[in-house]
């Protein structure tokens, strides 16, 4: 029997396995706040500047740069009426671009830039080539209050109004395509005309995800579900595995405890393997279930990913969405 827990999707009760999608998580939109922020203190465009306090993180070809006084009723101008602003590039860190001209300065994200990807090896080599650079931009968060001024090269690509248009349009339920701009370790960046959304990395699929650039390529174009709105902050929470059927909410009908069947090693970790039976439906082998005798406690020495193995179904956890699985040898 398993006797260790394994990562696998929020615990739920069976009275609310329904078709409807769970309660979106609070610390979705926490995941790509997070990143952001520990990257350069959120960001901030400060108004008003003082001579104190630690140096800004934003590298500039010789020293550092201090934000300067924003002018917040022509940003919020620009924000509301989705119109253009051309701004220099001053500085940069592995998370963006800063930007400035004569009355803002802000910041542009990886995921906002043209010519850039998250995925890249060296993407702060690429954004020090930005340095004195004009762009072309929208602005796609105005936060006075936190001082948080958000740019976007991608959004200035649309029309005037696109940006509120869509944000107007679209409901949780609704059904979206866009293009893959970007991918990263929490999730999967998606253009849907003016504003990009976000697939968490626990919306990709009900199975187990190691990657997100496993399941999707940047400029691929995909189908999502819409699980968010957030107009204020533009911020549109989507779903891939929203627009499949939950396989767990049928699963006792074709898998039980005793039945032996096939699966593919998706996965190597430290207390057994992964195996998948079909789309969406991961079991755990732990490594007391592989036959190994007493001191052989590496998976590696008798599995691979992508191999195809003969599993026993050990016990199935339908509110839990895990699956205990036993590795059968051949003789």
């Amino acid at each position: 029997m398993v006797s260790e827990e394994y990562p696998g999707n929020q615990d739920v009760s069976s009275e609310d396995m329904e078709e409807a999608p769970p309660p979106l998580d609070p610390s979705w939109w926490q995941a790509i706040l997070d990143e952001d922020e520990s990257r350069s203190e959120t960001h901030s465009a400060k108004e008003g500047g003082d001579d104190g306090g630690d140096e800004y993180p934003f590298l500039e070809q010789e020293g550092h740069f201090r934000p300067g006084p924003v002018e917040w009723e022509i940003v919020s101008q620009l924000y509301e009426q989705d119109q253009l602003i051309e701004l220099n590039v001053t500085g940069f860190n592995r998370g963006g671009l800063l930007v400035d001209g004569r009355c803002m300065q802000g910041f542009v994200p990886v995921s906002h830039l043209l010519g850039v990807r998250c995925e890249e090896n060296d993407v702060e080599k690429r954004l020090k080539t930005y340095i004195g650079r004009k762009l072309m931009l929208k602005v796609i968060e105005c936060d006075q209050e936190n001082g948080r001024v958000v740019f976007s090269e991608r959004a200035a690509l649309t029309e005037p109004g696109a940006r509120i248009q869509l944000l107007n349009n679209l409901q949780p339920g609704d059904c979206v395509r866009g293009k893959v701009t970007n991918i990263t370790d929490f999730g999967v960046f998606v253009d849907l005309g003016g504003v990009e959304g976000l697939v968490h990395v626990s919306e990709i699929s009900w199975g187990r995800v190691q990657h997100p650039s496993d399941v999707v390529s940047a400029g691929q174009e995909v189908e999502a579900y819409v699980i968010q709105v957030d107009q204020e902050r533009s911020r549109i929470a989507l779903s891939f595995k929203q627009m499949q059927p939950n396989p767990w909410l049928t699963v006792n009908e074709r898998y039980y405890p005793g039945l032996k069947t096939e699966a593919v090693v998706t996965s190597i970790v430290s207390f057994g393997a992964f195996a998948r039976l079909e789309e969406g439906l991961d079991g755990l082998i732990h490594i007391s279930e592989m036959g190994l005798e007493e001191g052989e406690v590496i998976p590696e020495s008798i599995l691979e990913e992508g191999q195809r193995v003969q599993v026993r179904i050990m016990h199935v956890d339908v509110a839990k969405q895990r699956m205990g699985l036993s590795l059968q040898l051949e003789d």
